[in-house]
């Protein structure tokens, strides 16, 4: 058995206590500044206790009454377009990814290994790489401004379908000559064995992929110019005008605040799920 000392448990909580601080200070700091005015935060020093403005801050956030020379768009319309955004790629990309990586596991047919490979290839591929040539597909499509073409170039995912390859790899044989001999088809054996099977990978992939599309940034960047279909991300970025008298940044830091909060809540929400879906070994 590991021996375990006072002293080891002290220095291992301070030095989390201590990761903590540093990671939540510029958080607490953001807070702060969503409380004041944006008259208060640009003075020296910046007030580092919670100010009055609280209410009146986050109202012109969501309601868009901010008065600043950057983008005045509503925050929780933004929050709208990024929620949107987001579950459409992260069902999309875990739908696409099971049904390819059934098909490349249960299925026969010419050239399996290199469809695979051609797959599994693109992760050398990321958006930034291809980033023009997308660009110009969509603007072809007359899709720029619009949910599919935020949503439809990023669904794909060979990590997702490398993943549920791995697994269903697991899933023991006997299982499949059960289905068959049931009389279950394919997609039955699909719908009624691997995806019961499947729902804790799923629900650690639903985490990662929501994050993943809740921040994105240079595909909207270039996909929107809209006010009305800016995801939240770039309404921050559309906020910051010029220099500090140009800004309101109580309004700013109110908007990076709520930008941070449903992404947050599927994290705390799907903790569990998430932490199984990663370690479980257990199929």
């Amino acid at each position: 058995m590991v021996e375990r000392r006072a002293t080891l448990g002290i220095l291992a909580h301070a030095v989390m206590i201590l990761g903590v601080l540093i990671v939540a200070f510029p958080l607490y700091l953001a807070f702060v500044a969503s409380t004041h005015t944006a008259q208060e935060i640009v003075q020296t020093p910046m007030p580092l206790l919670p100010g009055s403005n609280f209410w009146e801050t986050y109202k012109a956030a969501l309601f868009g009454n901010a008065n600043g020379q950057g983008s005045t768009a509503p925050v929780a319309h933004m929050m709208w377009v990024s929620l949107v955004t987001a579950l459409v790629i992260t069902f999309g990309k875990i739908a696409i990814s099971l049904l390819s990586a059934f098909a490349i596991v249960y299925f026969r047919f010419p050239l399996k290994n290199f469809f695979f490979w051609a797959i599994f290839v693109t992760l050398m591929l990321p958006v930034e790489v291809r980033i023009g040539p997308t660009y110009k597909v969509v603007s072809d499509l007359g899709m720029l401004n619009t949910y599919a073409g935020l949503t439809v170039p990023l669904i794909a995912s060979a990590t997702a379908t490398f993943l549920f390859r791995q697994f269903f790899l697991t899933v023991p044989d006997e299982l499949v000559e059960a289905a068959r001999m049931d009389g279950a088809g394919p997609m039955r054996f699909f719908w009624d064995i691997l995806l019961p099977l499947s729902k804790t990978s799923m629900a650690a992939l639903f985490v990662i992929q929501f994050i993943y599309g809740w921040n994105q940034y240079l595909w909207p960047l270039l996909a929107t110019t809209s006010e009305d279909m800016y995801p939240v991300v770039i309404g921050i970025k559309r906020m910051i005008a010029g220099g500090d008298s140009q800004n309101e940044w109580n309004v700013v830091m109110a908007t990076a605040i709520l930008a941070m909060l449903p992404p947050a809540f599927v994290v705390v929400l799907m903790q569990k799920w998430f932490v199984k879906g990663l370690v479980d070994t257990e199929k």
